[in-house]
């Protein structure tokens, strides 16, 4: 009941847990003009941590703020993660756990949320901070510290961490988290620990700490030096570069991405988390980038002089560990909402949001066109590339199929919205290069932590952000293998996804890297492995056994088939295709890997040779 202090502030007498949740229910945001719940709401597993107190608060709001039990705390959260990112970080969900191991499994989740810069609020239960039941079930004691427990571990792979020692620490602590989860350069994986004793705690809460608080995105303009830097060094340019990163989906940047290439006569290449920035056709696309890029984007990168990065923090795989860019005399200029990423590689920085600062870089830049001639280049190099492609997809009667030839056929019959999502092994390269994009954002491969068992958990956050489309889910048996239990959670809650399963009999894409730097093939796949009984997995007979619709299929004609009737099913669908290990499309760049100096094996020492003829091509200092 609400009542009044000495100082007249009204308060309501609530647990530390019921204040919590209370709290989530009053954050709203802004998209497209509409008002929605900030937190969209509560993937739960419940244990003797979180059920007897959170449960309890969560449970009379369930209507405002949905509690979906999962199956896994990892998966689980990374549905929220798919989630956020299919949102484009402007909602998000919660992800709660009991103590131990529930909040365990939840720190690859974490760091795959971190990498990737996408927002997610996760609550652990804690052990008592009182002391008085130590050691609790559970619990791992540290004999040096006694204040340390697990969910320390969280503090390497949260951008905000915080354990809620008193009830009214919360006042501080969510206004803190709230801010975080929602800021362009900061944005990340918030973690909340809370002890049990703690969460049963009643406290007098000021009532406008509930009051309903409408939350938008904050949109950075850049500095007007930075920007004039940045157009001084463009104007010199020959052969200039756009490189589209995820924060132009994060930014809604894709219009005045098109716009500057159009108005300036630049190519766009694209990173992995920045596919589908441009549709395939568009006349400025040059392909992906890097490692697991395309010919006519490494081939612009070569020649580049200038290469405007924006909303990308470069990793490896886009650079070619720093290797595609073959001018000498280079330069970098990096549009980023993140000083971190801007400033990182001696770029000439440009710290602000995408959308804004390519339409003020571009305004600075009227009249000013790249060489015609460049874009024709480009052009003709990426004509090529899709050339290569449409070999690389073509319909076979081979008795095993590539990678690529069953996206080939999933791309042909999707519709223009749907959504193509993988995570891991030699899909996501396939995917890369071989999905044609019809329509701006139908692309997500987690590929920031590369985290094997995404792919089916984000496949069922995808779903619920976007129910309007067909999410077509790539992944491997091994993956499939590693986490598959959010096939029966979509059933469950209604959230359809198509899954496509390419099987070809192990982890494919490490033993083509294993045999590719000279080793022999060990325990990759199955046949290599310490395998005493060689049973296959019915990954069709498993899918259904949790209530998919599911078919196992041998050629190409039969998955077509079987995708229409995925398309047409009322739940998710799965198709489960045998796969050839050994056929990969073109396009690679150098990669720097671990290669031995030393080996008894004449295929290491011949690797480690074109490794180091690799190597010169390497950036040093950037």
């Amino acid at each position: 009941m609400a009542r009044y202090r000495e100082n007249k502030m009204k308060t309501v007498r609530l647990t530390m847990a019921q204040a919590l949740v209370r709290y989530l229910t009053a954050q709203r945001a802004i998209i497209d003009d509409e008002e929605v719940p900030l937190f969209a709401g509560v993937f739960a597993i419940f244990g003797h941590g979180n059920v007897t107190c959170l449960a309890e608060a969560l449970e009379p709001v369930q209507d405002v703020l949905p509690t979906l039990r999962g199956q896994n705390e990892q998966s689980m959260a990374l549905a929220a993660i798919a989630f956020a990112k299919a949102r484009r970080r402007r909602q998000m969900m919660v992800a709660t756990s009991s103590v131990g191991p529930g909040a365990t499994n939840l720190i690859t989740a974490a760091a795959v949320a971190h990498s990737n810069r996408l927002p997610v609020l996760l609550l652990s239960g804690d052990t008592f901070n009182n002391r008085l039941p130590d050691p609790v079930l559970q619990q791992v004691e540290h004999f040096d510290n006694p204040t340390r427990n697990v969910n320390d571990a969280f503090l390497a792979v949260t951008r905000y961490w915080d354990r809620i020692t008193t009830p009214e620490q919360l006042i501080t602590s969510l206004p803190h988290a709230v801010a975080m989860l929602l800021d362009p350069a900061d944005c990340g994986p918030a973690f909340l620990g809370l002890p049990q004793d703690v969460q049963a705690m009643a406290f007098d809460y000021p009532e406008v700490f509930f009051a309903p608080t409408v939350h938008r995105i904050r949109r950075q303009r850049p500095d007007t030096a930075e920007l004039a830097a940045a157009a001084t060094i463009l104007r010199s340019a020959k052969k200039p570069v756009l490189i589209a990163g995820g924060g132009v989906h994060y930014s809604g940047a894709t219009a005045e991405l098109a716009d500057f290439a159009e108005q300036h006569a630049l190519p766009v290449v694209e990173t992995i988390a920045g596919r589908a920035s441009l549709t395939t056709d568009h006349p400025a696309n040059a392909g992906p980038l890097g490692i697991v890029g395309s010919e006519s984007a490494n081939n612009v990168a070569k020649e580049a002089d200038v290469v405007v990065a924006v909303g990308t923090r470069l990793q490896d795989f886009t650079t070619g560990s720093w290797s595609v860019f073959g001018n000498p005399d280079m330069r970098l200029v990096s549009i980023n909402v993140g000083r971190f990423d801007a400033t990182k590689h001696r770029a000439s920085s440009v710290v602000g949001d995408a959308k804004a600062s390519l339409a003020e870089l571009s305004e600075r830049l009227a009249g000013w066109r790249a060489p015609d001639s460049w874009l024709s280049q480009a052009a003709d190099w990426y004509g090529q590339w899709n050339r290569v492609v449409d070999a690389a997809v073509a319909p076979t009667d081979a008795e095993l199929p590539s990678y690529a030839r069953v996206v080939g056929a999933a791309n042909r019959l999707a519709d223009d919205g749907d959504l193509a999502l993988c995570a891991s092994g030699g899909l996501v390269g396939e995917l890369v290069k071989a999905w044609r994009s019809r329509k701006v954002g139908t692309f997500d491969a987690e590929f920031g932590y590369s985290c094997m068992g995404y792919e089916i958990a984000g496949g069922w956050g995808a779903a619920m952000a976007n129910p309007e489309r067909d999410v077509i889910v790539f992944v491997g048996d091994g993956a499939y293998l590693m986490m598959n239990s959010d096939l029966y959670s979509s059933v469950l809650t209604g959230h359809k996804m198509i899954v496509v399963v390419c099987d070809n009999g192990g982890f494919g894409v490490i033993n083509r890297l294993q045999v590719g730097t000279g080793g022999a093939s060990f325990n990759n796949l199955l046949e290599h492995s310490r395998v005493q009984n060689p049973v296959g997995v019915d990954f069709a007979k498993h899918a259904e056994a949790m209530g998919a619709h599911a078919e196992q299929v041998k050629t190409l004609a039969e998955f077509e088939q079987a995708f229409g009737r995925a398309k047409a099913a009322d739940r998710t669908a799965v198709i489960v295709i045998k796969t050839n290990a050994d056929e990969w499309t073109p396009g690679d760049a150098w990669w720097e890997v671990g290669v031995p100096e030393v080996s008894e094996r004449r295929e290491v020492r011949d690797a480690r040779s074109a490794h180091e003829e690799g190597k010169k091509q390497q950036r040093v200092g950037v």
